[in-house]
């Protein structure tokens, strides 16, 4: 009988449930910086003396000021060449965007940096619901986390209905916007397939800053008036929010992988509900505490399933 040939390399890495490589220290720093720089949004908007609307804004128009340069340096070839399906796709993503801003920043200022947050982080639900609606069916333990989340929604609205009507419709617009933001990561993501990150943001960002001056306007917000403080911690927003943290998870995204990104960038609502408690004094109700467990349990068990 001839003896047994050994394992090809596939077969041991499949039989071998240890990763391949360890995860790289210097991304899971990155990624400790990027969750940091997100966690920072709620609490500096809640925080600055300027019109939500306004904030949300300047917050896209510096973006753009930022990231225009560099892309209309090394991209412009790309820019150009940009399809008008792509195109039209990141018009929509960018409106979107708009959308999702409009009605999570206002919402800050009507209930609890902690609700915001944990509202509004129940886009990869969305995704998973819209997604559905296209034919593509999810497991079962990501249906499971949905359901789990969509049980913490319940009870934090409850708390909040208890509160006042006031924080009630905060909730929803921040619902809302999570809604708004699945629509926009669905839209990217198809448009990424052929376009860079670089012209994609770009394209998408420039829209959603033209979008919210048209808001801007049809309400009556102010654009300006504010006193320098303002006008730095809008700085600080978008260098932390929009520089460090979203830019840095689509950097590590490609070593790390979307489950341990997306499932680290949860730890927003915690990391948000702790700058909100120690700068702003916004110390939750007991009775939100484990709705936020709930939410983030849901979420983490949406991401394990959506590994699968």
């Amino acid at each position: 009988m001839p003896a047994a040939r050994p394992a090809t390399a596939p077969a041991q890495a499949a039989a071998d449930p240890r990763p391949a490589h360890p995860l790289p220290t210097v991304d899971l720093l990155l990624l400790a910086v990027s969750i940091g720089g997100i966690s920072f949004s709620g609490p500096l908007i809640s925080a600055t003396a300027a019109p939500a609307l306004a904030i949300a804004f300047w917050r896209n128009v510096m973006s753009v000021g930022a990231l225009g340069p560099y892309a209309l340096l090394r991209h412009r070839a790309e820019l150009r060449g940009i399809g008008r399906r792509a195109l039209l796709l990141a018009v929509a993503a960018g409106a979107l965007l708009a959308v999702h801003f409009a009605l999570w920043m206002p919402s800050l200022r009507m209930t609890s940096v902690a609700s915001a947050t944990a509202l509004v982080t129940t886009t990869p639900l969305w995704t998973i619901l819209l997604m559905r609606l296209f034919g593509v069916r999810a497991p079962r333990m990501v249906w499971l986390g949905t359901v789990v989340a969509f049980a913490g929604v319940l009870v934090l609205t409850g708390v909040d209905l208890s509160m006042s009507p006031r924080a009630l419709l905060g909730d929803a617009l921040a619902l809302a916007a999570g809604l708004a933001a699945a629509g926009y990561m669905l839209l990217g993501a198809e448009v990424r397939k052929t376009v860079s990150t670089t012209a994609y943001t770009l394209v998408c960002y420039a829209t959603t800053a033209v979008g919210l001056l048209v808001i801007c306007l049809v309400t009556g917000t102010g654009l300006s008036g504010w006193s320098a403080g303002a006008w730095w911690q809008i700085v600080l927003l978008m260098v932390t929010a929009q520089l460090l943290g979203h830019s840095l998870s689509n950097r590590v995204v490609r070593t790390l992988g979307p489950s341990v990104t997306s499932t680290a960038i949860l730890l927003e609502t915690p990391g948000a509900t702790l700058i909100a408690a120690l700068w702003l004094g916004q110390w939750p109700p007991a009775a939100a505490y484990p709705a936020v467990v709930l939410i983030l349990l849901g979420l983490v068990l949406v991401a394990r399933g959506g590994r699968r």
